[in-house]
């Protein structure tokens, strides 16, 4: 064989080796197993393992003393009487009148959420925590070997923390977290379901739109104008038909009613991180001065985090709270990256004017800034952004300078400066 041919022939066997190693790849993606465990009403089941007395009883869990407080969390014969989370507590009282109603324990349920994720990190090092919330995520794809099917392992999952933390979780097995999710929604309050790779749009197309996650109320009330209400009759449209009606949102609709979803379960540990700020208004209030004055302190604080993080963020997240219960959440983009107030508020209007779209009053309002980067993640195109940037970077840090030595009411911002 010549040198050339040498050459080409090692070069071939390359070439099969780099496809070979993307084959599998592609086949370990595709074939990923996720289980996802989920304490039904986990409040309740934690206030539950503290007093036994509660168990078989409706329980709703409140802020007490307060005229304006909203229930945190409710029991499954809370539920079955039309208690909701988000409801005003008087409310929730009228509809269950047996109730016991008890204060949340934030550091009650973080410290069983921390116990619930430990007793999967001995199975995969991709484990997902919830926000005390009770939904754990694990990524048991190619561990069979050591650990056996992952249905075992969801068995096993179920049996230890039953015994050792008091919690009875359901569980489902899937190829994704999207369906995984709506298949314990699909068993709560008790039981388990297992859902096989390829499996995923057979599975989604009898269940009604409201159960798959992601899907908003306002595209849920679109599809019902078109008298759609099952996952098979949106499936059953094409991208281009979806997009006339939902345009930007076309795309994700298509593919989260085929039970597509290649997000990643999050290593043990790694959290995405974001600043968020909350307030609770005195009186429901709809009224657009009111909404973004508070808005702008929110803004600031927040702020005031990220700079002290040395972080800026690239999407704003706004969060309203309606006088029914209804929660409606909108987000914007920052670009570039910022931890500015005027930049930051000038996208957090943005997200509120998005989510700002019922004639209700509104009770209570979030804003989260995530996708945080380190600054600058990128410059100004033009000289005369950077330079309005550069300065309105300068006044933010005398302000925090001022506000530093002398306290935070020391100095009032006008909103002017954002506009």
């Amino acid at each position: 064989m010549t040198a050339e041919g040498v050459v080409t022939y090692a070069a071939l066997q390359s070439v099969k080796s780099v496809s070979n190693n993307l084959c599998l790849t592609l086949i370990f993606i595709m074939t990923r197993s996720i289980i996802h465990l989920n304490v039904a009403d986990f409040a309740v089941a934690v206030e539950r393992g503290v007093d036994r007395g509660l168990q078989d009883r409706p329980v709703i869990v409140a802020p007490l003393g307060s005229a304006r407080a909203m229930v945190y969390d409710m029991s499954e014969e809370a539920y079955q009487c039309g208690v909701q989370k988000h409801m005003l507590l008087r409310t929730a009282r009228r509809l269950c009148r047996d109730a016991s109603v008890l204060p949340p324990h934030p550091d009650r349920y973080e410290r069983a959420m921390r116990a619930l994720f430990k007793q999967a990190l001995p199975y995969s090092p991709l484990v997902e925590a919830g926000d005390a919330d009770g939904h754990l995520f694990v990524d048991t794809s190619g561990t069979s070997r050591l650990f056996g099917l992952p249905v075992d392992i969801a068995w096993r999952l179920r049996r230890q923390v039953k015994t050792d933390l008091g919690l009875d979780p359901i569980w489902s097995v899937a190829p994704n977290k999207l369906v995984a999710k709506v298949a314990t929604r699909l068993v709560k309050p008790t039981g388990e379901y297992v859902v096989g790779a390829g499996e995923e749009a057979v599975f989604l197309a009898p269940l009604p739109v409201w159960m798959v996650p992601g899907i908003e109320r306002d595209d849920l009330s679109r599809l019902k104008a078109f008298n759609f209400t099952r996952v098979s009759q949106v499936m059953a449209l094409s991208l281009e038909h979806l997009q006339v009606p939902f345009g930007n949102r076309a795309r994700f609709l298509y593919e989260t009613v085929r039970g597509i979803d290649v997000s990643p379960v999050l290593p043990a540990g790694q959290q995405r991180p974001a600043v968020i700020s909350d307030h609770d208004f005195d009186e429901d209030t709809n009224e657009r001065t009111i909404l973004e004055g508070a808005l702008y302190g929110m803004v600031e604080h927040a702020g005031r985090r990220l700079r002290r993080q040395r972080r800026a963020a690239r999407r704003v997240s706004i969060a309203l709270d309606y006088s029914d219960g209804i929660r409606c959440v909108r987000q914007a983009s920052a670009k570039p990256a910022t931890a500015n107030d005027p930049t930051l508020f000038k996208a957090a209007r943005q997200a509120l004017n998005l989510a700002r779209v019922r004639r209700l009053r509104i009770r209570h309002m979030r804003l989260t800034c995530d996708r945080l980067v380190f600054p600058p993640a990128q410059m100004a195109l033009f000289p005369e952004d950077r330079q309005t940037r550069e300065k309105q970077d300068r006044i933010v840090a005398a302000i925090d300078c001022v506000r530093s030595r002398f306290g935070r009411d020391m100095i009032t911002v006008g909103r002017t400066l954002a506009a």
